[in-house]
């Protein structure tokens, strides 16, 4: 039937022929048979495709951004103000991509970055992405707004691996609860996000009035936590408006302090990493701080309008932390050229967001899947056709700017 070959399951070995640039000649072959991919393999038609089956409100939350959208456009022009200059003979017939992360081998430089409420573009939401990124062996990132719990979305991981992203509660007891449940899951690694203390500017959203916190999607994390709910004069389940209301005031409208990283730490004993870095100082001043990675990232265009491509801030940031700490990076990749990219600009690793939650929309744990397996394949063949047969041998001087 059309699509079989993004429908393995997470148990299902994947040889890694297969699930890398191998997954070309799949599609090829099932052509044989009359059956063509359940969507598209440009990963830049994504948000086209999903546009037919999202409701405008999830569509609008999911590819919008900050004001007029700059930032945004900005993040691709970035990546189209460098080329790949590929080299011959390089005996780069067999690739490994295999990336070690804090310790621990990953199949590829690839994460699922935390995007929050998942259910709005699919029911299965949380647990078909944890699924299909824990059947090709990529860590999943689970953000603080989702719409399944954090026990539950580590059931539907199973071996995988997966890391917690915060968005910093307000109120210590309810940050010490979550924190402590994302490691007692077995969470490994805590991504801090610092740019969204506040929701920015954001005229898709705001023209349709829709928020979807306030409608109790992407809050089952919160609404599940007993520390939280202890501050309630009622259950959820008895007063839903004001613990809404409780939610979203504990968890916005504070900025935080470099001093009270400290308290994460004394939380937190797996690695940490800042996730919105974007100005040199702000990378030294985690390393300074005893942080183990930062993510260079401008959270996809969605909290400052005008700001620069995160392409543009990340070799700076590897060249001054690099050898301190994990550089990681995130926001505007589409393809697996970027991938390459961002790897030879200094990333240890590359964050993909928007992609995924468009084909979780478009079908579920098997189009996660699909959009994972293209990227992977795409980054694989592009990487041999440039002359590397590993990651580890990019460096700037594979690229030129345009």
């Amino acid at each position: 039937m059309p699509g079989t070959y993004a429908s393995r399951s997470v148990d299902e070995e994947v040889p890694v022929a297969e699930r890398f640039g191998g997954y070309q000649n799949e599609i090829y072959l099932q052509g044989l048979a009359g059956n063509k991919p359940p969507f598209t393999t440009d990963l830049t038609a994504l948000e086209d495709a999903a546009a037919a089956v999202l409701t405008p409100e999830a569509l609008g939350y999911v590819a919008g951004g900050a004001g007029s959208g700059a930032t945004m456009r900005a993040n691709r022009e970035a990546f189209d103000r460098w080329r790949i200059v590929p080299r011959m003979l390089t005996d780069a017939t067999d690739r490994d991509l295999t990336t070690t992360l804090f310790g621990n081998d990953l199949p590829a430089p690839v994460l699922l970055a935390p995007v929050g409420v998942q259910s709005i573009v699919h029911p299965d939401a949380e647990l078909a992405t944890a699924r299909a990124a824990a059947g090709l062996g990529l860590p999943m990132i689970l953000s603080t707004a989702a719409s399944r719990t954090i026990e539950d979305v580590a059931e539907a991981s199973g071996a995988g691996p997966r890391w917690f992203q915060l968005y910093w509660p307000n109120h210590p007891d309810v940050c010490a609860s979550i924190v402590g449940r994302a490691r007692k899951a077995g969470y490994t690694a805590l991504v801090v996000t610092l740019d969204t203390w506040t929701l920015a500017w954001r005229p898709q959203d705001l023209d349709r009035a829709y928020l979807p916190f306030i409608r109790n999607e992407g809050t089952a994390i919160a609404m599940s936590d007993p520390a939280f709910r202890a501050l309630l004069a009622k259950s959820p389940e008895e007063d839903e408006q004001m613990a809404l209301l409780q939610w979203v005031g504990m968890f916005t409208g504070t900025d935080k302090s470099w001093q009270q990283l400290a308290v994460l730490r004394d939380l937190w004993d797996g690695p940490i990493l800042l996730k919105g870095i974007q100005h040199v100082d702000d990378a030294r001043r985690a390393a300074d701080a005893g942080m183990d990675g930062v993510v260079v990232s401008n959270h996809g265009g969605r909290q400052v309008d005008g700001a620069l491509g995160a392409l543009e801030a990340l070799p700076g940031i590897a060249q001054a932390v690099g050898d301190r700490l994990a550089v990681l990076f995130d926001s505007g990749v589409r393809t697996g050229a970027d991938v390459l990219k961002a790897l030879a600009l200094g990333a240890k690793a590359v964050l993909l967001g928007r992609p995924y939650v468009y084909g979780l929309g478009l079908g579920g744990e098997d189009g996660v899947r699909h959009v994972l397996r293209s990227l992977l394949a795409e980054l694989d063949l592009t990487l041999g056709l440039a002359g590397h047969r590993s990651p580890a041998t990019l460096s700037p001087e594979v690229l030129v700017r345009a």
